[in-house]
């Protein structure tokens, strides 16, 4: 798990929100599998709960930092 969080912090803006959108496609598609029954391990939508929100994390950090660089952009001239 610790080895994720340092690779996920090492991708580019576009490669988090685009790792985001999968994770939470194959987190509906357990949420199905889990109705119907199909699931060999339960823990599985914890984790992928836990590593969406990280990632959502990672991605508004960024956003944060353009942001403010945009301001400090918009003060200096």
């Amino acid at each position: 798990m610790a080895k994720n969080k340092k690779k996920d912090k090492d991708l580019s803006y576009a490669e988090m929100v685009t790792k985001r959108n999968e994770l939470k496609k194959q987190y509906m598609d357990l949420r199905f599998q889990m109705v119907v029954g199909h699931v060999d391990n339960p823990v599985q939508k914890r984790t992928m709960r836990r590593e969406i929100a990280r990632l959502n994390t990672l991605i508004h950090q960024q956003d944060l930092e353009n942001f403010r660089k945009a301001a400090a952009e918009a003060i200096a001239k």
